[in-house]
């Protein structure tokens, strides 16, 4: 498995941890970030969204679709903007852009991983 490829299947992990998470104890995720507990549905909606996209970065990851790497550096390293204008805005503490630090993180290290295996 290339580096790329592993920071891909790491990323996914990482997404299906949330994912599951936000699944079956959504409030302990939104505790952490600071943010009111809810029982409301979309929380698990979320959850069961990253789960499901977990599964395209593992599946991509073990079958080395590098231009599906690529296409990930983007939106992974979007992320943190969004976060950031969360923040900005008022819709939710600080926190979160550590969340969002780790998607920079991430997408920086596929992109040097897919940049030094060319």
């Amino acid at each position: 498995m290339s580096t790329s490829a592993k920071s891909m299947l790491v990323y996914g992990i990482y997404y299906l941890g949330a994912g599951a998470i936000l699944l079956i104890i959504p409030n302990v995720f939104l505790g952490m970030l600071g943010l009111p507990h809810t029982n409301e549905v979309w929380i698990r909606v979320i959850g069961m969204l990253l789960f499901l996209l977990s599964l395209y970065y593992i599946l991509g990851a073990r079958n080395e679709l590098r231009v599906f790497f690529k296409w990930t550096v983007y939106t992974r390293g979007s992320v943190s903007l969004f976060f950031v204008a969360f923040v900005l805005l008022g819709f939710v503490k600080p926190v979160l852009i550590l969340l969002g630090v780790i998607d920079l993180a991430g997408a920086i290290w596929t992109a040097l991983a897919l940049k030094s295996s060319q």
